[in-house]
């Protein structure tokens, strides 16, 4: 791996056009990528897909990098990675999800019912989580889950929607709100209190990190550092799994 200084040098020579210094940054963030990608395998796309749309990720990552905004390449290149294939996959019309996430959904959703039916109010996440013994988190990102859509196309259940189907009401992700909950679940574990509340109100709540701020009580400023903390926490986290 290079340095901070040789990546940036690296990059100034492949947005000038040095090819040269384009392949050498893919060979040494390949682990990286490799590692990304892994999460999205027997997903309905192939691996070398797969890799191929990291890769062009990783491309656009170098391209739109700003140095400017003090935030590490590698840090800047998870979720530009992540949102290239999670584009790839919807533009192909399927996002799948796994049997055992689809298996749980419907077991919590039982409950959920059984559970209004004898104390007429929803369970929150921690009971729910208690019953199964799961983290709470965990309930949130399975329920989370489960309700993405075979396909995009599928007609909208919602009454009060203006929009004829689900594809309309997503709208295309900045690189900064790319991060897969797939992915994002897999860190969690090790957060603490403070960061897992961010990461779950940002990711899983579709907070602005101005509203974050307001809840947490700081600057906007200070929610955009911790994230940025956070993502390259996942990414160490991810690049020790590999």
């Amino acid at each position: 791996m290079f340095t901070q200084e040789e990546t940036l040098e690296l990059i100034k020579r492949a947005k000038q056009g040095d090819n040269l210094a384009k392949e050498e940054l893919v060979k040494a963030n390949s682990p990286l990528i490799k590692c990304l990608i892994k999460r999205y395998i027997n997903k309905g796309i192939e691996y070398d897909d797969l890799y191929q749309l990291g890769c062009l990720g990783f491309i656009k990552a170098i391209y739109n990098f700003d140095e400017s905004f003090q935030t590490k390449f590698s840090t800047y290149v998870v979720p530009m990675v992540i949102g290239e294939i999670k584009r790839f996959m919807r533009d192909d019309g399927a996002i799948k999800v796994s049997r055992a996430i689809k298996a749980q959904n419907i077991k919590i959703n039982r409950y959920v019912e059984e559970f209004i039916k004898k104390e007429y109010r929803k369970p929150t996440y921690e009971e729910i989580g208690k019953h199964f013994n799961i983290e709470p988190t965990e309930v949130i990102f399975t329920m989370d889950s489960a309700k993405m859509p075979i396909s995009i196309y599928t007609p909208s259940d919602d009454e009060d929607s203006k929009t004829n189907f689900l594809l309309d009401k997503y709208t295309d992700d900045t690189s900064d709100d790319m991060v897969d909950n797939i992915v994002l679940k897999e860190v969690l574990k090790n957060l603490d209190e403070r960061d897992k509340q961010i990461i779950i109100l940002r990711f899983f709540r579709d907070k602005t990190q101005s509203e974050i701020a307001k809840i947490l009580g700081v600057s906007q400023v200070q929610v955009s550092r911790l994230e940025n903390k956070i993502i390259e926490k996942m990414r160490k986290s991810l690049m020790a799994a590999e």
